[in-house]
């Protein structure tokens, strides 16, 4: 492939008008961290400051339509992920939903001492898994996810067991972009008695996901990455709707109360998913997803995933040919129905190269320790000749050789 074809893409893209509905400056560097903080929709823009005027005009009088917020956009979310309304909710961080649910979960499962989950999970989901573990006796069960993609997926069948109270994973690695089959484990961990935990972050808003199809019990995900919601905008949680009056959230916050404005003297948890609330929802946050979300909704998660996979092709194939030879690999898996939306190439001097190309406002990935620039592409937003430019220029800056000394700052 050359330029000229990935131009040929372009035009005939689908979605290619897309991308004029989100804030980008002609000649600014090539963005490819869309898995890490999307772009800001100009729908958000408006919707916010919409937000701040009802703020200004309503006063307090605005809660009438705010106190419903975090269910409402929850059911938009869920649309999303393949979950029927009143299952989600969009509130709080993600690292604060992981817990509640995966406490929750544990919460219910009597005499099962073993947390499954991965040796290379992202931070939060290790850390939250290693506290409860330590408070509650039980063993988190760290899997290692390889050789290869079905090698990964085999070794956590293999871990889960009668022991196993929880599983909890990421359906897309963060790192290398593993996709795992949702259904499969969520079938095998249900055979074993056990319950499962999703970690949507780097799948929601381009990746297919259907947690009513895979009977899946629990998720949680963010809104800034693929659902551009801005930066720490509020995440998403699933409680499947048979489970969300048997397991009990350990965080008693007035908003998750029955009759919460009674303000009585003892906790009781509200019927059905708003037990999982807990207190005053951030309701700029959750204005900024609603638009957000309805963007994606507009599109379709199907179309978007048809593009995001030709975008990685792209940049794998590109990759193999042109940062092979100096000495990279693509670590993410070439079985499309194997990966997620993002490609991850592993090199050395990964860390360097990725802040030169940063320095120089040509390519915006990101780094993750201890070897690997990871490339995200955005479907809405994306170009295929973004993709194309993007390897270009950091095999100009591979070939260019290494600075004098080892540039400021950090990747994020």
């Amino acid at each position: 492939m050359d330029r000229t074809d990935a131009e040929s893409l372009d035009e005939l893209d689908p979605l290619a008008g897309w991308r004029d509905r989100f804030v980008a400056t002609e000649g600014e560097p090539i963005y490819m961290d869309g898995n890490s903080l999307g772009r800001l929709p100009a729908a958000v823009a408006g919707a916010v400051a919409d937000g701040v005027r009802q703020w200004g005009s309503r006063l307090v009088g605005g809660w009438d339509e705010w106190v419903d917020l975090p269910a409402r956009v929850g059911d938009r979310v869920g649309r999303l992920i393949g979950a029927a309304a009143g299952q989600v909710l969009v509130c709080d961080s993600t690292t604060v939903n992981l817990y509640k649910l995966a406490s929750a979960a544990l919460g219910c499962q009597e005499g099962r001492r073993v947390i499954v989950g991965s040796a290379r999970d992202f931070p939060t989901d290790r850390y939250v898994l290693q506290g409860l573990a330590g408070r509650a006796g039980h063993t988190v069960r760290a899997v290692d996810l390889g050789p290869g993609p079905e090698g990964a997926e085999q070794a956590v069948l293999d871990a889960i067991d009668g022991d196993t109270a929880l599983v909890c994973l990421s359906h897309v690695d963060f790192r290398d972009g593993l996709r795992l089959d949702g259904r499969r484990i969520t079938a095998r961990a249900h055979e074993a008695g056990a319950l499962v935990l999703w970690d949507l972050a780097h799948s929601a808003g381009a990746v297919p996901v259907e947690l009513d199809e895979w009977g899946a019990d629990l998720a949680v995900g963010c809104t800034y990455k693929y659902l551009n919601a801005g930066p720490g905008s509020p995440a998403f949680l699933y409680v499947r709707r048979d489970l969300q009056d048997r397991l009990a959230q350990p965080i008693w916050g007035w908003f998750g109360q029955a009759d919460q404005f009674r303000m009585g003297p003892a906790y009781e948890a509200a019927a059905g998913v708003t037990s999982y609330l807990t207190g005053t929802p951030g309701v700029l946050g959750l204005i900024a997803v609603d638009a957000a979300v309805a963007v994606i909704e507009e599109v379709g998660v199907a179309a978007l995933w048809e593009k995001a996979q030709r975008l990685t092709a792209l940049l794998v194939e590109r990759a193999d040919a042109r940062l092979g030879p100096l000495g990279a690999r693509v670590t993410t898996p070439r079985d499309p129905d194997r990966r997620g939306a993002h490609v991850s190439v592993a090199h050395p001097q990964a860390w360097v190269w990725c802040r030169v190309l940063i320095d120089q406002a040509r390519v915006i990935g990101d780094f993750r320790p201890p070897d690997v620039i990871r490339l995200g592409p955005a479907p809405l937003y994306t170009r295929y000749v973004d993709c194309f430019d993007a390897v270009e220029a950091m095999a100009e800056v591979f070939e260019a050789g290494l600075p004098a000394s080892p540039p400021p700052g950090r990747v994020t």
